[in-house]
Parts: C-alpha cells; structure tokens; sequence
C-alpha cells in the first residue's frame, strides 16, 4: 500500500494558503482542536474519519490535497492510511503535528477551551492505574497487581503497535467532544 508523504508545517502553510482548494484537516478530539489548532484547519476527530470525510453526504474530494494533522503526528499518519485506502491520491502528514505547527511560528487559532491532550491524558489515566493495582496489591490482596501488570502490559503493546485502546476510549469521553 502507498504511503503518505510527510511535509514540514512551513510547506504545509505555503501549500494550503496558495491553494485554497487544499484541505488542511485536524484528526485531534474536537476539545484538542478547540483550546489551540493552525490557522485554517477544519477538524474531523480521527474516530469520525470513515463517516464524515470518506463516505456519505460531506465525503471530501478524492483529488484535493489533503494535509493531515494531530498532535504530534501519530494519529495523523493513522488518518493518511484511511485516506489513502478509500482512494485519496494526494495525501500528507504534517511533520510534528500541531507542536511541529506552533514550533515553526506558524499561525494558530487559540480557543478559550483548555484541555489536556489526549496523550497526557493516557499518562495520567495509566499511571493512577499502575499506583492504584500497586496500593491495593499491597493493602487488600496481592492480587490487584495484576491490574498494574495488565496496563504496563497494554502500554507495551500501545507502543509496539502504535495502537492505544485508552486513548481511543478516551477521545470518546464527554469532556473530549
């Protein structure tokens, strides 16, 4: 299968402000995308891609440049995948995601909306997983290290496969929509 190219943020910004037909699309929850996103992006969360951009009534022009956002780069390479499956042709990841975009000094939109990225938010959530296994195993019964074991095992995984179940039920969570 084709592989999506990867671009600079500055290229990206030349690109999609020299050809208004270009889309520059943000894959981040739409909490991410409200409290700071780059100047001009639209947002469609990477759960909603298949629905929203690839089929049905809003399915985008398969010959548009698409430039592919998120926070640093992961999900949007996920996104590049869909898109280049269902028959996109020009399709790009923007190097470093939105921090690549910000870093670069490039414009953005800041919202009023704080909220903590869907990334730090598998931390935090793993993390009180692992202490919480570790304070019961010790306290109650050994056998809730079992749970710390299953999130260090499900953080391996995440990391070997670039596929997270926490973060994918996280982004689905009320104070990320």
């Amino acid at each position: 299968m084709r592989q999506a190219s990867v671009i600079t943020p500055a290229q990206a910004n030349s690109i999609t402000e020299s050809k208004p037909s270009s889309i520059l699309l943000d894959v981040r929850t739409p909490g991410e995308f409200g409290s700071l996103h780059a100047r001009g992006a639209r947002n469609i969360p990477l759960d909603n891609i298949h629905a929203t951009a690839l089929s049905g009534d809003q399915a985008l022009p398969k010959d548009v440049p698409v430039y592919l956002l998120c926070e640093k780069g992961g999900r949007a390479a996920t996104a590049a995948g869909h898109f280049l499956a269902a028959g996109f042709t020009d399709v790009s990841v923007v190097e470093g995601g939105t921090q690549g975009w910000v870093a670069a000094g490039l414009p953005v939109v800041h919202g009023v909306r704080k909220t903590i990225s869907i990334e730090r938010q598998v931390r935090i959530g793993a993390g009180t997983l692992v202490l919480l296994g570790l304070i019961l195993g010790f306290l109650v019964h050994p056998a809730f290290l079992a749970l710390s074991a299953f999130v260090g095992a499900g953080l391996i995984f995440a990391g070997v496969t670039d596929w997270c179940g926490m973060g994918l039920l996280l982004a689905r969570a009320p104070w990320n929509k």
